[in-house]
């Protein structure tokens, strides 16, 4: 049970893929104007990082290690996730075409954000067990969620708000970030 609540406190505040490894910025800055299309992209991301992390744990012990085939790990974790980008497009674009729309081009942008292959890779290294490796994918996932409907909301306040020029749009957003990954930077007496 200690091992889940570290992987759970680690994966979620100390270690944030976005805010302390600095993985997955693209989809980061570029949908968190809003908070609403935030979440939804924290949601989709959450649902491919947990099942990859299955599926690339299944993929990797029933398919990669048995065939010595170790070498081809990034490969076969790359099209698990892309394959699971394309189920999730598929499902926005029938259920919520709204969504689908405003996420836009960020939404395949899944399939290369490096917060999800990481999520993969780094589960593979530690040497996690099934049930470790969809917690550890499950957390970061909500981690990332967490940090971009976070700053979605410091942005859509700032917008609002009177600021000098040069502070509008992207210098706000990337002082923003930085001032979010120091304070998520306390985190890290959390675990040891």
């Amino acid at each position: 049970m200690n091992t889940y609540l570290t992987i759970l406190v680690g994966s979620l505040l100390v270690n944030n893929y976005v805010m302390n490894k600095f993985l997955g910025i693209c989809a980061f800055l570029g949908v968190s104007k809003k908070m609403d299309t935030a979440f939804g992209m924290g949601m989709a991301v959450t649902f491919v990082m947990t099942l990859s992390s299955l599926m690339t744990w299944l993929v990797e012990h029933y398919l990669l290690v048995p065939l010595d085939l170790m070498y081809m790990r990034t490969i076969a974790f790359i099209l698990v996730i892309a394959v699971l980008v394309q189920v999730v497009e598929m499902a926005l674009k029938k259920y919520s075409y709204s969504l689908y729309q405003a996420l836009g081009v960020y939404l395949p942008l899944i399939t290369t954000n490096c917060a999800v292959l990481g999520v993969a890779v780094l589960n593979s290294d530690s040497g996690y067990g099934l049930v470790e490796s969809v917690l550890s994918g499950c957390c970061a996932a909500l981690g990332f969620t967490l940090s971009i409907v976070l700053f979605s909301g410091i942005r859509e306040r700032l917008a609002n708000s009177r600021m000098p020029k040069w502070m509008d749009g992207f210098p706000g957003a990337l002082i923003t970030a930085g001032l979010m990954a120091i304070a998520f930077s306390g985190f890290g007496g959390l675990i040891k």
